[in-house]
């Protein structure tokens, strides 16, 4: 791999490029750049980046950490929904490591739309993803793309938190469960809020997650999903009263609960992405067909219940 150190963006070069381009970043986007170089080669180490491996970007923005993927020599296929930033990433990588331009391929496209992908399947994703969006993107690509082995995100720390949460803990919630029905998470790290321009008013962490097989079961992912919107949509809530309106009754959840080992006056933040499998199993009528919207690979509105 060639030498290029030194190749990455700093403080007054993002502010000219986005002055140049007329970028403001905008809290609707939940645009916030990194201009720390050292962040930039932290995340890309942490996410284990290896040289010819493909790699998706959400989010490049300015396109800090695509040139330190590219430089740690990955292939990178970057998704930006903006169409001033995804116009003028290849010129800022052609700009700064002009021999690793070919590797780099830009989708306009917001994410949650993007069903597929041009070239290589990719095996990682590494982003700094926006804050509004982070979990309904995080689970939309780890369902649509299989051939993703890793994943390192740069979110929220309350985020990085629900993600990475076990069973029983005080995050532990819709997104713990979600991702774990894909990929074990672990938190990775820390952030601070001054690499960023301009300076986010939350602290940021990074999640790792490594794929891995969904839960053995006669259940569909949906089928799951709509049992574990259901269970954490009133948190203080016996399992049986709050899953009562998708198995028709409260006796038909306890019964349903029972036949699938789990005590009827548990909790959903007890349980395990295995035991809403099973779970899942003996509603007759989640298994019949009767999914929610968010559960069938609709826009989640929310990233916790």
């Amino acid at each position: 791999m060639n030498d290029t150190r030194g190749a990455l963006l700093g403080p007054a070069e993002i502010r000219d490029l986005a002055g140049r381009l007329g970028v403001r970043p905008t809290k609707t986007l939940g645009q916030n750049f990194v201009h720390d170089g050292g962040t930039v080669r932290k995340i890309v180490r942490a996410a284990d980046v290896r040289a010819g491996e493909r790699v998706v970007e959400i989010g490049p923005g300015l396109g800090s950490l695509t040139l330190g993927l590219l430089e740690a020599g990955a292939s990178v296929v970057a998704v930006e929904i903006d169409p001033v930033l995804a116009r003028q990433l290849p010129t800022t990588v052609a700009a700064h490591v002009p021999d690793l331009g070919d590797r780099l391929e830009v989708v306009g496209a917001d994410a949650l739309d993007v069903t597929s992908l041009p070239g290589e399947a990719p095996t990682a994703l590494v982003a700094n993803l926006p804050y509004n969006v982070a979990v309904p993107v995080l689970l939309t690509f780890l369902e649509r793309f299989d051939s993703l082995e890793r994943v390192l995100v740069m979110v929220q720390a309350e985020v990085a938190d629900r993600l990475a949460a076990p069973p029983g803990s005080r995050t532990y919630g819709v997104p713990s469960v979600k991702a774990a029905w894909y990929a074990s998470a672990r938190r990775a790290g820390t952030v601070g809020r001054a690499v960023f321009w301009p300076v986010p008013n939350v602290d940021s962490a990074l999640v790792a997650l490594d794929r891995r097989e969904p839960p053995v079961t006669t259940a569909t992912r949906e089928q799951v999903f709509a049992v574990v919107d259901a269970a954490f949509a009133q948190r203080r809530k016996m399992l049986r009263s709050a899953l009562a309106g998708i198995a028709g009754s409260s006796a038909a959840s306890a019964a349903a609960l029972e036949a699938a080992g789990v005590d009827p006056q548990a909790r959903g933040e007890t349980l395990d992405v295995v035991a809403f499998a099973r779970i899942a199993e003996h509603l007759p009528t989640v298994t019949g067909g009767r999914t929610s919207p968010r559960a069938a690979g609709g826009r989640p509105g929310t990233v916790d219940a």
